[in-house]
């Protein structure tokens, strides 16, 4: 089986990475195409997957509308020279696309309900869709099915990831302090568009309350001003999450970091104006806070309750929430080789 695997955002690589693996070891054959947006060729690169970039991440509706046509472009002279069995992406927009002119059958797996641009050009072209089962948004009709958990089970599963303290002390972990990380985003995907992130006040006083708790951490899409600099994360990429996993709480605008953070066991506090069905599901089991009008305030009662849970606590949730859940990696390639059998 000849597969093609569309990669435009750093989560897609994780989410994907097993499948590959998977697929590979089994003999069939992977294509990967990819997008120049934050990290994402880097860990392609770590992660020693060869890849074809095809396009420069866009901002705005006129800048994402242009790097769409050259991705749709690309990717279709891709599909009609390697005449793949199927194509895979997360969000699907361009292979959708190239699917439908080429009659090559494309599969979505998506889990933001607030992306109504990206539901529009995606979902009257999808071939089938994967979503997870505290979805709430649109849907491909009579094409999608829900799978239990949510995307990061498919690389964070505790049988495919297991943290590494070595690797978390080389990444910055400072042991005998408090660990916090702080992530925030450039708000430029389609789903982000009238959306807008933390002011300058914000992020300041969240540093201050933050370092006179313990050590602090930051990853970010664009850039800050070099008071900072100090904090930035600055060890391997496929790193990241070593760090992560060691840390006492996450803070964040990424939605997508904050599931990460949950399954590595590290409580999550998603300050941002958004409302997803994951997100919402982890709070329903106190394993994350969600924080739609931004403020330290707020942010600092989340840290308070935080401080009180007790490592039975969370593993007596954790395990509530991890009931029935699946190693979605072996789901992804299943869902993807059903298409072999056909």
């Amino acid at each position: 089986m000849k597969v093609i695997f569309d990669i435009v955002h750093p989560a897609d690589v994780l989410f994907f990475y097993h499948p590959i693996r998977i697929l590979k070891k089994l003999g069939h054959d992977v294509l990967v195409t990819s997008r120049r947006k934050d990290v994402v060729a880097e860990l392609l690169m770590d992660f020693n997957i060869e890849h074809i970039s095809v396009s420069d991440a866009g901002s705005g509706v006129i800048g994402l509308a242009c790097e769409l046509i050259k991705r749709d472009v690309a990717l279709l002279n891709i599909a009609r020279r390697e005449t793949p069995d199927v194509m895979i992406g997360f969000g699907g927009v361009a292979i959708s696309h190239v699917g439908t002119l080429l009659k090559i059958p494309s599969i979505s797996f998506y889990d933001t309900e607030t992306a109504p641009l990206q539901h529009a050009m995606t979902l009257p072209f999808i071939s089938k869709m994967y979503v997870p089962e505290c979805y709430t948004g649109r849907i491909a009709a009579g094409r999608t099915s829900y799978f239990p958990g949510q995307k990061d089970f498919s690389y964070f599963h505790p049988d495919n990831f297991k943290a590494d303290t070595k690797l978390a002390i080389k990444a910055g972990y400072k042991e005998n302090s408090d660990n916090y990380f702080i992530r925030l985003v450039a708000w430029n995907a389609n789903h982000d568009i009238g959306k807008q992130g933390w002011d300058d006040k914000t992020l300041n006083k969240l540093v201050s309350l933050l370092s006179q708790r313990g050590t602090v951490h930051m990853s970010s899409e664009h850039s800050l001003p070099d008071n900072f600099n100090k904090y930035l994360y600055r060890g391997e990429t496929n790193h990241i999450h070593h760090l992560l996993a060691h840390c006492k709480a996450y803070i964040g605008e990424s939605a997508t970091m904050a599931g990460e953070a949950v399954l590595l066991g590290v409580p999550a506090i998603c300050a941002a104006n958004i409302k997803l069905g994951y997100t919402d599901k982890l709070e329903e089991h106190s394993l994350l806070w969600n924080i739609r009008d931004v403020n330290i305030n707020a942010i600092e009662r989340c840290l308070g309750e935080i401080d009180k849970i007790t490592s039975k606590d969370w593993d007596h949730k954790f395990e509530n929430f991890m009931k029935g859940k699946v190693n979605l990696a072996n789901y992804i390639v299943d869902s993807i080789l059903d298409y072999n059998r056909r």
